[in-house]
């Protein structure tokens, strides 16, 4: 007997310090010669049985720390129970249920491989919480990667979150860890515990693949039943397949979810309340789609979803994973595609989270030089880790398989692709041939940009890249980076900076509107007025403008017409449309009451006329990628300021353009068109109805060739405006 403790004393001695890595190899059913045994550990039972169809048999105590053993002739199966007993101040408790260590790991070799390739792209479907059935027994299987720990256990209030309790199996050299637990149902928290091997320290942490999150402040993950919503918006689906995107007019509503609309006593809207008001309130301003900054679990409003610690989950702020499903449904019904920002580049220091996740340098670098980001108090990811790769490509191919999200808006991807990015000389390592590319970031950007594209015709990726990084929308064949567009930062940067100089010192710097065309074509630019131009103390749009009141939204009005005619797809931030006055802040909604004033619903007015006219005129949509589809008029009157263009469709039809960007109504100004006859104003940003002066053309008749065309017309330009004219 006394051998028989020495040997179980030393047996057991990982297992009751929570070191184990094999906890199969020690508890649950077995052969043992002639006979079969079940072993079971719960520290706190003073009394253990098993129990088959009902029949409870006592299981023997052979360790003081609470191992218990069963032995019998028969095999168990899988379908026993245990049973443990203990007293408390409460009296004597008793709890039972199915043996975790009955159910041996599943793990599949082949996605292990492929996630150590770093080609697993649906890595989702492998690790995180899932809902599963075993000989007829209902639980959750749980995956884990954590290569450096030497034990990593389940815990949450199922076992009140003792992590001797639920300790995982390894996986082998995948560095993945396994456990089934029976009994588990949907909605409940956990964690992981993790010990690093080596230090010994110990950490608990929140599942980098959880599908749902605890509601802040809470940081636990939470099991979510695999979804059972019914799409209905299979038809959009087949019909984006198809979708001759390049061609098409694609204007995009950039929306922060918490800070748009709320409630009366400051809360948020749901998801499901968001379709209710969200949608029609789109559909009435005209645009095609919607972009969320990140949806994307995060622990902290104010990083407004950009420092995500939940790439698998919705957060939880606005309701449940089927509640935005639910959303994205709905807008598609609509006819409203939906655009995704998402956060590869960066993750932020929060313990429960990514950083050091067990214990080691795992999804980002061990050198501060690459690892920390200097802007965002960050890390970065370690692109050159087949693993991490794995988790981001699972990550985006998530969000469009599994919520059907239209497109991904990359964010910050100047920051992935050189290693310098705001660094001083000394803060960075150069890449091995010397130079300041980040090659592991670059081949992940190709991937991710391939299989988008492969798994998901139709689907865009849009980078936010600030730099003058070559081929950026181009084609991985042809060595570009492979996404659908690319923000066109230099035409924001230099069209805000002409817009904010008083008209008066304007015709000293007309080559900020001018200056663009150089390179317009050499990506597929999308014009950005985003929420990065109207926080931080840079003022909203109308806060930018010069002038009195009336030029200051005459100027706003100018600024979205030159938006939206000129060559790229679209995109503006909410409140733009009805020239908020106080810059955007994401602790309160906009500023819905001002919205309903004159001024401010003149300019919501011209936004959902112009948004009418991108989308009904092929001239303004088909060709915003090609030289073919712009000719200046007249580029050269900087003493004027005024601005002349075409804009052609890709049958020849054309549409004339022309801006004044100064407070002086421009009379009989003569601009040569390429074709004689009669021209009609379509447009004009001075309308009273939009809050103008109601200075305009109507039909204008050509007149004699001027510069290289053969007919001229004489306009009638009014102050601080733009029109758009058509032959007829």
């Amino acid at each position: 007997m006394k051998i028989l403790r020495f040997n179980a004393d030393n047996m057991f001695t990982r297992l009751v310090e929570a070191c184990e890595h094999d906890p199969f190899a020690l508890l649950g059913p077995r052969k043992a010669g002639d006979n079969w045994l079940v072993r079971s550990f719960s520290p706190a039972a003073e009394s253990a049985w098993l129990c088959r169809e009902g029949v409870p048999e006592p299981m023997a105590r052979i360790h003081p720390a609470g191992v218990f053993e069963w032995r019998g002739s028969q095999p168990p199966g899988r379908s026993y129970l245990l049973r443990y007993q203990a007293t408390s101040q409460a009296g004597l408790h008793t709890w039972e249920g199915h043996d975790p260590y009955a159910f041996p790991p599943l793990g599949s070799a082949d996605d292990l491989y492929l996630f150590g390739e770093g080609t697993l792209s649906q890595g989702y479907r492998l690790f995180g919480p899932h809902c599963d059935s075993v000989a007829g027994i209902k639980g959750i299987r749980f995956r884990v990667w954590a290569p450096n720990a030497e034990r990593v256990s389940l815990v949450g209030n199922f076992n009140t979150w003792d992590g001797r309790l639920h300790q995982m199996a390894n996986l082998g050299a995948s560095g993945a860890w396994e456990l089934f637990l029976p009994d588990m149902a949907p909605g409940e928290l956990y964690k992981f515990e993790i010990r690093h091997r080596g230090s010994g320290r110990i950490l608990v942490k929140a599942d980098p693949y959880a599908r749902q999150a605890e509601l802040r402040p809470g940081t636990a993950s939470r099991v979510v039943a695999a979804s059972t919503y019914a799409w209905n918006d299979g038809a959009w689906l087949a019909a984006r397949r198809q979708w001759d995107w390049q061609h098409a007019p694609v204007s995009i509503y950039e929306v922060h979810a918490g800070s748009w609309m709320r409630h009366a006593d400051g809360s948020y809207y749901s998801y499901r309340e968001l379709a209710e008001r969200l949608i029609p309130y789109v559909s009435e301003l005209g645009f095609t789609h919607i972009e969320f900054m990140p949806l994307t679990e995060h622990p902290l409003d104010e990083s407004w979803g950009y420092q995500t610690t939940g790439y698998f989950a919705p957060t939880s702020r606005f309701g449940s994973p089927d509640d935005l499903r639910f959303l994205v449904d709905a807008c598609h019904g609509a006819g409203i595609g939906l655009i995704l920002d998402w956060v590869p580049g960066h993750f932020p220091e929060d313990s429960f989270a990514l950083a050091h996740f067990d214990g080691s340098a795992l999804f980002e670098h061990e050198d501060p030089r690459l690892g920390q980001h200097p802007d965002w108090g960050t890390h970065v990811f370690n692109f050159g880790r087949n693993e991490v790769r794995s988790f981001l490509l699972s990550s985006a191919h998530y969000w469009l398989s599994e919520f059907h999200f239209d497109a991904l808006r990359v964010d910050a991807v100047a920051s992935l692709i050189y290693l310098d990015y705001s660094r001083k000389p000394d803060e960075w390592l150069p890449n091995c041939y010397g130079g300041r590319e980040n090659l592991e970031a670059i081949a992940f950007l190709r991937d991710l940009n391939v299989m988008v594209h492969a798994d998901f015709p139709g689907a865009l990726t849009i980078a936010e890249e600030s730099t003058a990084w070559p081929m950026v929308s181009r084609p991985t064949y042809v060595g570009g980076l492979g996404f659908s567009m690319k923000w066109n930062m230099g035409w924001m940067n230099d069209t805000l900076d002409y817009m904010q100089k008083d008209p008066l010192y304007r015709r000293f710097h007309h080559e900020f509107l001018t200056f663009g065309q150089l390179y317009a074509y050499s990506e597929n630019f999308l014009l950005p007025l985003s929420h990065d131009e109207c926080v931080h103390g840079k003022s909203s749009l109308l806060g930018k403008m010069p002038g009195d009141a009336w030029q200051r939204f005459a100027n706003v009005r100018l600024l979205l017409t030159t938006q939206m005619t000129s060559p790229g797809k679209k995109l503006e931030f909410m409140g733009n449309e009805f020239a908020q006055e106080r810059e955007w802040h994401a602790g309160r909604e906009l500023d819905w009451a001002s919205a309903n004033e004159t001024a401010h619903a003149g300019v919501k007015r011209m936004l959902c006329d112009l948004n009418r006219l991108y989308r009904e005129m092929p001239a303004l949509h088909e060709l915003d990628f090609a030289q073919e589809g712009f000719s200046w008029l007249d580029c050269n009157d900087a003493e004027h300021s005024v601005l002349g263009f075409l804009r052609r469709a890709m049958d020849g039809r054309f549409v004339v353009v022309a801006l004044n960007f100064t407070p002086v109504p421009r009379r009989s100004f003569i601009l040569g068109v390429p074709q004689e006859g009669n021209y009609r104003e379509l447009f004009n940003s001075d309308s009273h109805f939009y809050g103008g002066s109601d200075l305009g053309n109507g039909t204008v008749a050509s007149g004699q060739p001027h510069m290289t065309y053969p007919a001229s017309l004489a306009l009638t330009l009014p102050p601080l405006s733009g029109i758009i004219l058509t032959p007829y």
